[in-house]
């Protein structure tokens, strides 16, 4: 009786903390930031999960706070090693910052992960990095990689063609 107890307060909290992060989205989306940390945050509180704390870095970012951004991604791999976004995510930060080397590793365990939806951005950020290191042929790659994937990835497909205009 009692573990039952436990688990019907466990679902419930979870159950919260699921709505709690739906309305942090939804804040995010309309541009509270603010508010939306704070309802990430309060969800995280109640059950912890690789999205939440991706979602409340992807907030971080949008406020400027880079580091904070990357904590709270290192905090969604720890709950989760095969969410993929996280991995990404660190890697997009670390070009924002300039750190293209630091940002290889992320992306191909991004690439080689077991959960995620969108696999194309991490060909994209990795082509975006190869770029900046004049690595051309890699860049093209990671490029039509992307566009295998996605093959409606716009921003893949501009740089595809910037590239191939520009190394012509």
């Amino acid at each position: 009786m009692f573990r039952m107890a436990v688990d019907d307060q466990s679902r419930s909290l979870a159950e919260l903390a699921i709505k709690l992060f739906q309305d942090a989205y939804r804040l995010q989306m309309a541009g509270d930031l603010d508010l939306a940390a704070d309802l990430y945050r309060r969800s995280i509180e109640l059950h912890p999960t690789a999205e939440a704390h991706t979602c409340l870095g992807f907030t971080y970012r949008h406020q400027g706070r880079l580091q904070d951004a990357i904590a709270e991604c290192e905090r969604a791999i720890a709950v989760d090693p095969a969410f993929g976004n996280p991995y990404n995510d660190i890697g997009a930060y670390l070009i924002e910052l300039g750190r293209h080397n630091d940002a290889i590793p992320w992306l191909e365990k991004a690439t080689r992960s077991g959960r995620y939806e969108s696999y194309h951005f991490p060909w994209y950020n990795l082509g975006r990095v190869y770029v900046t290191q004049e690595l051309y042929r890699k860049a093209t790659d990671c490029f039509e990689t992307a566009l295998d994937i996605e093959p409606t990835y716009e921003a893949a497909q501009k740089a595809l063609d910037r590239l191939r205009r520009n190394i012509q």
